[in-house]
C-alpha cells in the first residue's frame, strides 16, 4: 500500500481546513446543560460554505458536477470535520450519495446527485435499525406492490405485482433525520435480499419520534408504515447497503480518528502550560508516558482507516473480504477514541469536567462515536465470523 495522498486528495484537505477554520465547537450550548438537543437543525451556514467550495460534490462524478474523487477524499474531509465538531450531515450525504452513484438507476442519480453537490439536498441513513444492536436492513421489511405480506416464493411474490415498493418498520437513532429531504432505509424482502429505499421526508406514511444522541444532536426514530415508493427509488442491488454500511463505518473511523487527534493537540497545550512544583505537568514521566500511548492509538487508528478506506476505493482482494478491515478499523476507532478523551480528561484534572472548556464537548462527540455502526465488541464477533469462514491457514 501506499499511503501517500495524491494532488487532490491534498488539495481537498487544505479545503475543509479552510471552511472549517472558522467553526467553533462551543457554537451551541452545551449538551451537559441543556434539556434535550442542543439545537433544532444542523448548521445550514457551515453546510452551505461547504457546497461554494464545492466539498459536497467532492464525490460525486464530473458527469453530476463532482470532482470524482474516492472514499479516501472523503475520510480526509471527514478527519478535518470532527477536530472541529461540525454539526453537519457530511458523512450521511456524501456516502448516500456515492451508493445512488454506483448501485442506483441512471434517472435516480441524475435527480438527486446534482442537488446534492450544490448543497440544496440533505441526505441521511437508518443505519442503526430497531434497536441498534441488531442488523439494520432486519428492522424494515420491503415488497413489491401488490405483494400479499408473507408470501414467499422464489422471486418474493404470489399473485399480481406492481411496478412499485411498499415498506414497513422502524429505524432507530437516524442522525439529522428532521433536516434531511431524503432517507436512505436498509430493509429485507421476503426471501431475505437487502434493498436500499430512498423515502423523501414528509412521504405519506413516514413519522419522525425525536430522539437526543450522546452528543446532544437531533436525532430521530423513523416509523414507516405501508410507504409505497417508485421502482427507481429503491435500490435492489444487494451488494448496494453492504457497500454502504462499510462506507458509513469508515467514515465513522475518520471522524473518531480527527476527534481523537484534536483532544490529544488540547492536551498537549493544556499540560506543557500547566505547572506543579515549578515545572509543566507535561515534563513528568506519568503524563509524557499516558500521552505517548495515546498517540500509539491514534497512529494505529489512522493506518487501520487507510487500510479500509484503500479496500473499499480499489476493490483491491485480500486473504479476508473488505468487510474485516473495516470491522479491524472500527473496533481501532472504538477503542482508540475512549482511550485518547478519558486520558484528557484525566490530565485536565478539573478542566475537563468545565463546561466552559470545550474537552467535555469531545467526550459526548467521542462516545457517540465509539458506539455509531457497532461497538468494538460488535465487529470483534463480526471479524471472528470472518475468520473463521475464510481460515487463512
Amino acid at each position: 500500500m501506499d499511503f501517500t495522498f495524491s494532488e487532490e486528495q491534498q488539495a481537498a484537505v487544505e479545503a475543509a481546513r479552510a471552511v472549517f477554520s472558522g467553526v467553533a465547537p462551543d457554537g451551541v450550548p452545551s449538551p451537559a446543560l441543556t434539556e434535550g438537543a442542543v439545537a433544532d437543525d444542523f448548521d445550514r451556514t457551515l453546510w452551505s460554505r461547504l457546497a461554494d467550495a464545492d466539498l459536497l460534490s467532492l464525490v460525486l462524478s464530473p458527469e453530476h458536477g463532482g470532482a470524482g474523487l474516492d472514499p479516501v477524499a472523503l475520510c480526509l474531509v471527514l478527519r478535518e470535520a470532527a477536530k472541529v465538531l461540525a454539526r453537519v450531515p457530511l458523512l450521511e450525504t456524501c456516502a448516500v450519495a456515492m451508493a445512488v452513484e454506483r448501485y442506483g438507476s441512471p434517472a435516480l442519480a441524475a435527480e438527486l446527485l446534482p442537488r446534492v453537490g450544490r448543497g440544496e439536498l440533505v441526505l441521511t441513513v437508518g443505519a442503526h435499525g430497531r434497536t441498534g444492536h441488531d442488523p439494520a436492513e432486519l428492522a424494515v421489511t420491503a415488497r413489491r406492490d401488490g405483494d400479499r405480506v408473507g408470501s414467499a416464493t422464489g422471486d418474493g411474490a404470489t399473485g399480481g405485482r406492481g411496478d412499485g415498493w411498499v415498506l414497513d418498520g422502524t429505524q432507530t437513532g437516524v442522525p439529522w433525520a428532521q433536516g434531511a429531504d431524503r432517507i436512505a432505509v436498509p430493509a429485507h424482502m421476503p426471501d431475505g435480499r437487502a434493498v436500499l429505499a430512498l423515502v423523501p421526508a414528509g412521504h405519506g406514511g413516514v413519522t419522525l419520534a425525536e430522539q437526543v444522541s450522546t452528543n446532544g444532536e437531533l436525532f430521530a426514530e423513523v416509523r414507516l408504515v405501508s410507504v409505497r415508493l417508485t421502482a427507481h427509488e429503491v435500490i435492489d442491488t444487494e451488494s448496494a447497503w453492504e457497500w454502504l454500511r462499510g462506507l458509513l463505518t469508515t467514515g465513522t473511523c475518520a471522524l473518531a480518528l480527527g476527534l481523537g487527534e484534536q483532544v490529544l493537540t488540547m492536551t498537549s497545550a493544556y499540560t506543557g502550560k500547566r505547572e506543579q512544583f515549578g515545572f509543566p505537568v507535561a515534563t513528568f514521566q506519568a503524563v509524557a508516558v499516558q500521552a505517548a500511548d495515546r498517540y500509539i492509538d491514534l497512529r494505529a487508528m489512522e493506518a487501520t482507516l487507510w487500510q479500509a478506506a484503500w479496500r473499499i476505493t480499489t476493490g483491491a482482494g485480500g486473504p479476508l473480504p473488505a468487510s474485516a478491515d473495516i470491522a479491524v478499523a472500527k473496533i481501532w476507532a472504538s477503542e482508540g477514541v475512549r482511550r485518547v478523551v478519558q486520558t484528557a480528561q484525566h490530565l485536565h484534572g478539573g478542566f475537563g469536567a468545565d463546561t466552559g472548556y470545550p474537552l467535555h464537548r469531545f467526550h459526548a462527540w467521542a462516545k457517540q462515536l465509539e458506539l455509531s455502526l457497532g461497538p468494538a465488541a460488535a465487529h470483534e464477533e463480526a471479524l471472528g465470523d470472518l475468520l473463521a469462514a475464510h481460515p487463512l491457514g
